[in-house]
């Protein structure tokens, strides 16, 4: 039987600017060393979606901010539809990464259980420019209330994670870190 591929879920409020942008920007990090590793091949079967804490924009695109500037990465942000959260993903994803300090909390009171609990990660935890940064300190705020110049520096935010956050996913995944 085929292992089960490594999943990872990014969550912010909405499901419409940060979370989206992060799993965008991460599954590019991701197919990048895929590539420049072959012989890590569960790399490439690494599963990453995202989801928001609140039902607000549930079925709607991506904010248009976020995909000009995904867009300017050279990253395509066709498909994506917010959806809400849902506890069963506790059980189903390995990581679950937090984009701030409100989601974080409420992540981490709505697990089941301790090993829920232990999957639940700010996203920029793993910028080792940030070590030792409280988790309010590690969020990301909002761009929803900016303008484009806002995106820019989300994204920016996002990307000094990345090359990190794909380190200890293969890692993780090279050790069997799988979900129930």
């Amino acid at each position: 039987m085929a292992e089960k591929p490594f999943r990872v879920i990014t969550v912010c409020t909405g499901n419409i600017c940060r979370s989206p942008m992060a799993e965008y920007q991460l599954r590019r990090a991701l197919a990048e060393a895929a590539q420049q590793h072959p012989e890590d091949g569960f790399l490439a079967a690494v599963v990453v979606d995202s989801a928001g804490m609140s039902d607000e924009e549930v079925g709607r695109s991506m904010d248009r901010r976020a995909a000009t500037q995904l867009r300017a990465l050279g990253i395509d942000p066709a498909g994506h539809v917010a959806r809400e959260w849902d506890d069963a993903w506790f059980r189903e994803r390995d990581l679950i990464l937090a984009m701030d300090e409100n989601h974080f909390r409420a992540l981490q009171r709505w697990a089941p259980d301790e090993r829920s609990r232990d999957k639940v990660r700010m996203f920029r935890s793993f910028d080792p420019a940030l070590a030792g940064k409280s988790t309010a300190e590690l969020g990301i705020y909002d761009p929803w209330y900016g303008d484009q110049r806002d995106f820019v520096e989300c994204a920016d935010m996002i990307s000094g994670s990345l090359e990190p956050l794909v380190e200890y996913i293969r890692a993780a995944a090279a050790h069997g870190a799988q979900p129930e």
